[in-house]
């Protein structure tokens, strides 16, 4: 294929075929939204349920980044495919951590059977939040088996990304800190794993005992969330985690989760869209000249805010 078309279908088919370019602008055209991106949506979701997507979230500097690609590693020993989403909610205009990522898994950027993105918002509506779960999709359409979903730090909206996955795991340091703030955080509902990465480094048995005490508080179902050592940046520990994640899968599948986590993920993301629709037409509405009239009635005292916005959900947007 000497061009490219801009159809989205088009390139989905071309990327079918394996061209890496035709990927990467389905990428591109999930990140700048659009309708490009709702056709391309359309397109893919009938075809999706093979891949596993897997969660990776931690504060930063924690090893995420080289503890992905010590699995790459691991999943190209056994012959396995993987593409891996360097998510940045923080920088819609450069990416981020796309350089810092793409330096530490330099050994699979090359391999055909590795898909390295990194992904910021670009405009899409609902940003990340919406954004990602489209990627996944698009990935898993294409025949991906695995999908690993990486953030940059533990905020709420990197809990959200991760926690959208169907296997999610949490990455901590030796003295990791304040056990009550990685509670808020919201990291001891979302993990499925935890992972004590850099663990030749002193005060790793205290982390782990805290890690331990907080599980044995907190309400667990039929899944206890193992705790695995690693030391990414020697591999060591890599496979043992691969293998919990495979654990994680099996158990997933067989107790019914799996389907149960990607229904309720539906159910959010379906939510989400509505939300951040109803938002965009009500800010379309305010900047408007019946928008401008309400302001002027608000301020003028002439009406109050609950009636206004009774108003402006009964304006239709062709007035």
């Amino acid at each position: 294929m000497n061009r490219l078309s801009t159809d989205p279908v088009a390139l989905f088919e071309a990327a079918s075929d394996g061209h890496r370019l035709a990927l990467a602008r389905l990428m591109s055209i999930i990140e700048r939204g659009s309708q490009e991106a709702r056709t391309l949506g359309a397109h893919t979701f009938s075809r999706v349920g093979r891949a596993h997507t897997v969660g990776m979230t931690g504060a930063p500097g924690s090893g995420k980044s080289t503890l992905t690609a010590a699995l790459a590693t691991v999943v190209r020993s056994i012959d396995e495919r993987m593409a891996i989403l360097a998510v940045d909610p923080s920088s819609p205009f450069t990416g981020g951590a796309i350089l810092g990522d793409r330096v530490r898994m330099q050994d699979h950027v090359t391999d055909e059977a590795i898909y390295i993105r990194s992904m910021a918002t670009r405009g899409h509506l609902g940003g990340l939040s919406l954004a990602t779960p489209q990627a996944v999709r698009v990935l898993d359409a294409l025949g991906w088996p695995w999908v690993i979903i990486e953030t940059v730090g533990v905020g709420q909206i990197e809990v959200d990304i991760a926690g959208a996955a169907d296997t999610t795991v949490v990455v901590v340091n030796p003295g990791w800190g304040d056990a009550v703030q990685a509670n808020k955080a919201g990291l001891m509902e979302i993990a499925d794993i935890f992972v004590i990465n850099k663990s030749d480094r002193r005060g790793v048995d205290d982390t782990r005992r805290d890690i331990q005490q907080m599980l044995e508080l907190s309400s667990l179902g039929d899944w206890e969330p193992p705790i695995v050592m690693t030391v990414g940046t020697e591999g060591d520990g890599a496979q043992e985690l691969w293998a919990t994640i495979g654990e994680h899968r099996s158990y997933l599948e067989q107790s019914g989760e799996l389907s149960a986590r990607r229904r309720n993920r539906i159910k959010a993301e379906l939510s989400k869209i509505l939300n951040w629709s109803l938002e965009a037409r009500v800010q379309s509405v305010l900047e408007g000249p019946r928008g401008a009239e309400l302001h002027e009635k608000l301020e003028s005292g002439e009406i109050d805010p609950y009636a206004a916005a009774q108003r402006l959900l009964e304006i239709d947007e062709s007035d």
